[in-house]
């Protein structure tokens, strides 16, 4: 845990002392005040609906030993302020001081679609030979990022870090903190593309981890992704692709689907072949497999130990978890939705449900701006092909994917759109039986998870 006093913690962050002791020492930070204990560093920040200032004197009453302020705030005992200009580009200054206090490698990862995942197989990969930090969850933009880089102590050999954005700019800041030395783009999808506003856009601002690379680092890139590939030849770092397409340098071949066990594929390394199981179902993941061996390789791990690594995996709560539950098969992947990770989790869907009824509750894709009725149409115009027996569209935006599989004349897929959660769990209760499988999927701001948890608190008998 981070300690220091706080005349080190000035010029860290380029303030000073406003009250107290200088000689004042904090240990672990927090920008939370519900979660400050004995002797925390507390960072108020501002936001649009509310003002962390506003809890200092709770958090010094919790505890806190020291807090960082913008404004003039009262004194109080036993406490000490460091006043600064702008709390949240401090709490960044301090991270990046931090982090420049430890010389290890960290790999930086961003993408479109995939980064979770893919940060969590390359961290299973290295911890097999490393005291690895990672990211947690979702804590992957101005304020996860630096909290995250802060937790850095000496037992620590390397990091993983994922990096998110909504616009340009946020990805050069998170990477000037964390100065990778290994950078992975897992891809080039339309996420955010309404405030980005196309696909080179998004390209662009993926393409500012670059900006933080150290000058000998490494580029990791998704090789069957054409935006990516597209770039071949124009970097000033070393590159290396992976895919499933010839002449990259990591090529999965002979992909297998093992059902709910999961998946495998073979790689060619130094003229020899591997077998590599993945302990969870999806063609999707063998990109996010594929992208841990590069990494692990690059910082010589021996290809069984990798391999290993990568059996260890697990996926993150709400991301393809399967549940069983009165005799079905709930595949919850309510976490967040692009059209990438719609069709990634329909193809999931149809594996598993090959001898028996798949059912897909899609929601809306949030933040697809001019373009949301033709994303989400191209969504349903995947679907229309696909050997599921229901669409169950939530939303507004969503009715596009539902008419998409009407538009081709389908009739297999029985489709049904309701306007919000409660109307669609309580069809879904009412035609569900044993052995379905059912896809929850939807942006985070659908709250899809309700659906989840409402079958899972259903006490109705399922037929």
């Amino acid at each position: 845990m981070i300690s220091f006093d706080c005349a080190e913690l000035a010029e860290a962050v380029n303030g000073k002392l406003l009250w107290g002791n200088a000689e004042q020492v904090f240990s672990g930070i927090t920008t939370d005040s519900r979660k400050v204990t004995k002797g925390n560093l507390f960072i108020p920040l501002v936001g649009e609906r509310f003002d962390g200032h506003d809890y200092i004197e709770n958090s010094i009453n919790s505890g806190a030993a020291v807090c960082l302020t913008q404004k003039p705030i009262p004194q109080h005992d036993n406490a000490s302020a460091i006043l600064v200009d702008d709390t949240a580009k401090a709490l960044r200054e301090l991270a990046t001081w931090h982090r420049e206090k430890h010389n290890i490698p960290v790999v930086g990862i961003t993408g479109s679609v995939g980064k979770t995942s893919t940060k969590d197989m390359i961290a299973c990969v290295l911890s097999k030979q490393y005291e690895v930090l990672k990211t947690q969850g979702n804590f992957n933009n101005e304020i996860g990022l630096p909290l995250t880089l802060l937790q850095l102590d000496k037992k620590h050999e390397m990091a993983v870090i994922e990096m998110g954005m909504s616009g340009f700019g946020e990805i050069s800041r998170l990477t000037a903190i964390a100065q990778p030395q290994i950078a992975v783009i897992t891809n080039i999808g339309v996420s955010h593309i309404e405030k980005l506003g196309s696909q080179q856009g998004i390209l662009k601002a993926k393409l500012e981890i670059l900006e933080g690379l150290k000058d000998d680092g490494l580029i990791v890139l998704n090789g069957d992704d054409p935006l990516l590939r597209g770039i071949r030849g124009s970097l000033k770092h070393r590159t290396v692709y992976y895919g499933m397409e010839n002449g990259l340098d990591y090529v999965a071949t002979c992909y297998e689907s093992l059902g709910e066990s999961g998946s495998q594929f073979s790689i060619e390394l130094d003229g020899q072949t591997y077998k590599v199981s993945i302990p969870v179902p999806g063609i999707h993941n063998v990109y996010n497999a594929l992208a841990a061996i590069a990494v692990g390789m690059e910082m010589k791990i021996p290809i069984d130990t990798i391999i290993e690594g990568i059996g260890s995996y697990s996926p993150g709560n709400m991301r393809q978890n399967i549940i069983s539950f009165k005799g079905i098969k709930i595949i919850n992947d309510a976490y967040n939705a692009s059209p990438q990770s719609m069709q990634a989790a329909i193809n999931v869907l149809e594996e598993l449900c090959s001898k028996t009824r798949g059912i897909a509750v899609l929601g809306d894709m949030l933040e697809m701006g001019d373009m949301a009725s033709e994303l989400h149409y191209s969504v349903g115009s995947f679907i229309k092909d696909k050997k599921i027996d229901y669409l169950i569209a939530i939303g507004n935006d969503s009715k596009s994917i539902m008419k998409a599989v009407a538009d081709s004349g389908n009739q297999k897929i029985i489709l049904q759109h309701f306007e919000n959660n409660k109307d669609a769990l309580k069809y879904i209760l009412s035609i569900i039986r044993q052995g379905d499988y059912i896809l929850i999927k939807g942006s985070r701001g659908m709250k899809m998870e309700e659906i989840t948890d409402g079958i899972l608190n259903s006490e109705a008998l399922i037929p």
